[in-house]
């Protein structure tokens, strides 16, 4: 189990910081501010207005962060469990196993789960912009797994 969680940790790191990025990127392509998608992550505490937020701050982009944070870091979970404990996999294997986590990932948050508990980005940014984000935590887990897999080789 600790080697599991330590994957997740790495992968899904990885994966959060990229999409953060690439949220704030497309956020101020759309004429918003950077950590707008990052601040309407925190409307689970704070309500809509959470995505109107233009300034950083703890109680919206700390928060916003910390939970989009623990949410890669648990989609990461199914996706180092889809690889098991192969420690070499070619590049296309992570590929399938990271777009199959964030096709789960986008379903569960965006058509299961209550309002309250989306990732609130579309308050913020347009649903291609969704879409490339999921793509680059897609490619997030992918860098993150072939992080991981150096690891294994380096031992």
């Amino acid at each position: 189990m600790k080697g599991l969680v330590n994957r997740a940790l790495i992968s899904g790191s990885v994966a959060s910081v990229l999409s953060s990025a690439a949220l704030a990127l497309l956020a101020k392509r759309a004429g918003k501010s950077a950590v707008q998608p990052t601040n309407a992550t925190s409307h689970w505490m704070h309500g809509d207005k959470a995505g109107a937020v233009r300034q950083a701050d703890a109680p919206h982009t700390l928060v916003g962060f910390l939970t989009h944070h623990a949410s890669a870091v648990f989609w990461a979970f199914l996706f180092e469990r889809l690889r098991g404990k192969r420690p070499a996999q070619s590049p296309a294997r992570l590929a399938r196993d990271a777009a199959t986590t964030v096709l789960v990932a986008s379903v569960v948050d965006y058509a299961l789960v209550p309002k309250r508990l989306t990732p609130g980005w579309e308050q913020v940014v347009s649903k291609k912009s969704i879409s490339t984000t999921y793509a680059v935590m897609a490619l997030g887990l992918v860098i993150g797994g072939l992080m991981v897999a150096e690891r294994r080789r380096a031992r």
